[in-house]
């Protein structure tokens, strides 16, 4: 390996990062990690913290998965590569959704469409949708409604149902015919109302109202996340998804969950879906899927949209969509073993245990530190603190001196995930008291030197 010197002065020569301006990564040379095991991850210089980003959402059993990494080997060693495109496919893939139809059977959901990720997911979602109702003979039927703060990946589909602008407005102009409704968001919301139960009814009205504007026969999907994720952990209340669920139906209208976060034990239950006690008609996966060793994803499919495609003799089913690495058969191996792993060691059963004390211990940061304007979370191991300049104006705080707790955490022990102006948490779903403390006495620090 080069010398460390080497490394960091010419990682953003050549390199441009995600979700970074390209100058930026340049002045400011990002961490460079070398090595992870368990929950915790080793910098270049050899400073080792705990992840409370997990990755990116996605290492759910942690860096030391040796099932996961032996059925990538073994893979290897066996098929490396082959394509699922029309008349060819895989025994590994197979394998995988008869392990996936009986793990979604509670939701509803009976075949699987593979992808190389969650973006992918998403678009596969909104093209199905689509083709869906022009099976039906629905042709009109092209919308798309989701929520403010939603976020559903960088394709173009994707970004134009996008509830953030900041993953919008470069890109612009986007997909047509996708419009939003605004997210049960207590802390800042358009109408003024912060019990949560009162704001579902009141977003849930908007949905009604957006749809009557529209035309429900216009309208192809609403997507949505069951915990929303990037757009700040927005936890909604109870009755939101069951109630967008019911308005769905009655319009016509096909219901995609966005799990690629939270299916899989992220939110304490086996799916964001299952959460709320909601069957959608799609639900994207990717991420946890194979804990983050390898790209791949699946897009669930309900068993009443199956059928519409499964029965059709017109020749309007025929999938025109799909990418190489679909069911690819490592990524298949890859899943196949992970999710097992999950199930063998329930874990969303830790995931609501630390889940609670990590929201409960920064419950308890925020009465300390004044900057800490609202804490979000308590639906298993994803958690969000909102950063004020002024707790009661809610002005928006420096982005240097969140930059700077950040930093202040990550040397005291933890890396955090900075999104705006919020810290994110989605530590592995194997983590112990033990981690969730050092989580929270390392941003306790953070808080206190600024």
């Amino acid at each position: 390996m080069k010398d460390s010197n080497f490394l960091k002065e010419k990682n953003a020569r050549s390199l441009w990062h995600p979700m970074a301006h390209p100058a930026a990564s340049l002045k400011n040379p990002p961490t460079i990690l070398t090595g992870a095991s368990g929950v915790r991850i080793c910098d270049l210089d050899g400073h080792e913290v705990v992840d409370a980003v997990g990755g990116l959402w996605n290492v759910n059993l942690g860096y030391s998965c040796q099932p996961v990494k032996d059925a990538i080997t073994a893979q290897l060693g066996q098929l490396p590569y082959y394509s699922t495109f029309r008349g060819t496919t895989n025994d590994t893939v197979i394998e995988l959704s008869e392990y996936l139809r009986e793990f979604f059977a509670p939701d509803g959901l009976s075949r699987a469409f593979y992808t190389s990720g969650g973006s992918d997911s998403v678009e596969s979602a909104l093209r199905l949708a689509r083709q869906y109702h022009k099976i039906r003979g629905e042709n009109g039927r092209f919308k798309f409604l989701s929520l403010k703060k939603g976020y559903h990946g960088t394709h173009f589909g994707g970004a134009s149902v996008n509830g953030n602008a900041n993953f919008r407005t470069a890109y612009e102009p986007l997909m047509p015919g996708c419009y939003h409704i605004p997210a049960p968001y207590t802390y800042r919301t358009p109408f003024n109302e912060t019990d949560p139960e009162r704001l579902a009814q009141l977003c849930l009205a908007a949905l009604e109202d957006e749809i009557g504007f529209q035309g429900a026969g216009t309208i192809a999907a609403m997507i949505m996340e069951p915990v929303l994720g990037a757009g700040g952990v927005i936890v909604p209340h109870p009755s939101f998804m069951a109630g967008v669920r019911e308005i769905c139906t009655r319009h016509g209208i096909l219901l995609i969950a966005d799990e690629v976060i939270t299916a899989f034990g992220r939110t304490g239950s086996w799916t964001g879906s299952r959460h709320w006690g909601v069957r959608p008609d799609f639900a994207c996966t990717a991420k946890a899927i194979t804990n983050g060793y390898f790209p791949f994803g699946a897009l669930m499919i309900g068993e009443n949209v199956a059928e519409v495609f499964e029965s059709d003799t017109t020749g309007k089913a025929n999938i025109g969509h799909g990418y190489t690495y679909s069911g690819h058969p490592v990524g298949a191996a890859a899943a196949l073993a992970c999710m097992q792993e999950t199930v063998r060691l329930d874990a969303p059963k830790n995931a609501d245990l630390r889940g609670r004390e990590l929201y409960e211990g920064l419950l308890a940061l925020q009465h300390r530190h004044d900057l800490i304007g609202d804490v979000r979370g308590g639906a298993g191991l994803m958690c969000a603190l909102e950063l004020v300049s002024d707790r009661t104006t809610k002005a928006s705080i420096d982005k240097n001196v969140i930059e700077k707790i950040q930093k202040i955490t990550y040397e005291a022990g933890t890396m955090v995930r900075v999104s705006g102006n919020n810290i994110i948490l989605s530590p592995p779903l194997v983590l112990n008291s033990s981690e969730v403390q050092i989580i929270l006495s390392s941003l306790d620090a953070g808080f206190s030197q600024v």
